[in-house]
């Protein structure tokens, strides 16, 4: 199980990420908008950077969403090869064979 400040701080980047998405592309297009001035490609600049770090989709990290495990992680189950494989093992994963002979 992964530290509990690590799994919420990852939480709380997904909550600013979905708040400020809206905002966050629509400044990028002015920024990357060829066509306008550069004083207003600039202004938009500025406004995006005054806009909190964390609230960027790439600071997410994908975590298991049983165990909360950074590394190895499968975004088709959204679960760690860990826990994927205890889960599998069970029969509670609705699709997976685990092999065994």
């Amino acid at each position: 199980m992964a530290k509990k400040s690590a799994i919420e701080k990852n939480m709380k980047r997904k909550r600013l990420v979905s708040k400020y998405a809206t905002r966050r592309t629509k400044l990028k297009a002015i920024v990357n908008d060829r066509s306008l001035a550069p004083e207003e490609r600039f202004a938009a600049q500025l406004k995006l950077s005054e806009l909190p770090r964390n609230s960027a989709a790439v600071r997410v990290r994908n975590r298991c969403e049983v165990s909360g495990r950074p590394r190895g992680y499968y975004r088709k189950f959204k679960m760690s090869r860990i826990a994927l494989r205890e889960l599998g093992s069970q029969g509670q994963v609705p699709g997976l064979v685990k092999s065994s002979w």
